[in-house]
């Protein structure tokens, strides 16, 4: 008679198994360190025409698929986008080719303030890198962050996110509002 091979108990190593792929999901951290933080405004009355807005008044930037900016409709470059954004929004001299500004309010805790009426369009490729629609949102988002930052700095003595009093916080963004308007990305070419 033939000698019978032992079998390996192969129920432990499936048990064992399953603890060390638990272990690993437990303990290993996935990194979420892009993204974006945007509250987005409530849904228009769709009985309420959107208002007219000028051409002047918009500040326009194309993303291509081959991740190549066009601002204004000439070519751009990423480096050089937040100082551009800022020079758009604050005009300060009054260039038409730039925004144009509200007429003076006074806001509270601020005094009399020239808003400006710009808007930034943003709009990519389908095939646009994540990378690069992050980069291109960062630069925007800074540009706002610094005039904020430099207002707060002149009539509070403090940067905008060391702001406390809930009030002068809705002053700057009052006098410096997120005027970025993000179009559906189109298939315009490349991939």
């Amino acid at each position: 008679m033939a000698r019978k091979t032992p079998e390996l108990q192969t129920s432990s190593m499936a048990d064992i198994s399953f603890l060390l792929l638990t272990f690993f999901l437990l303990t290993s951290s996935i990194d979420t360190d892009l993204g974006l933080s945007r509250k987005l405004p409530p849904l228009p009355d769709e009985s309420v025409p959107p208002p007219p807005i000028k051409q002047r008044n918009v500040f326009v930037v194309l993303v291509n698929a081959y991740d190549m900016l066009l601002v204004e409709g000439k070519p751009g470059n990423i480096n050089t986008l937040r100082e551009d954004a800022k020079e758009f929004f604050l005009n300060p001299n009054n260039d038409p080719n730039l925004s144009e500004k509200r007429p003076i309010e006074n806001i509270d805790y601020i005094g009399p303030y020239e808003r400006s009426k710009g808007v930034i369009s943003l709009q990519n490729d389908r095939g646009t890198s994540y990378e690069m629609y992050i980069a291109v949102q960062n630069e925007l988002t800074a540009a706002v962050n610094e005039m904020r930052d430099e207002l707060s700095m002149d009539k509070f003595g403090k940067k905008f996110d060391d702001l406390t009093n809930e009030e002068h916080r809705k002053a700057i963004q009052k006098a410096i509002p997120v005027a970025i308007s993000e179009a559906e990305p189109k298939d315009i070419g490349g991939d």
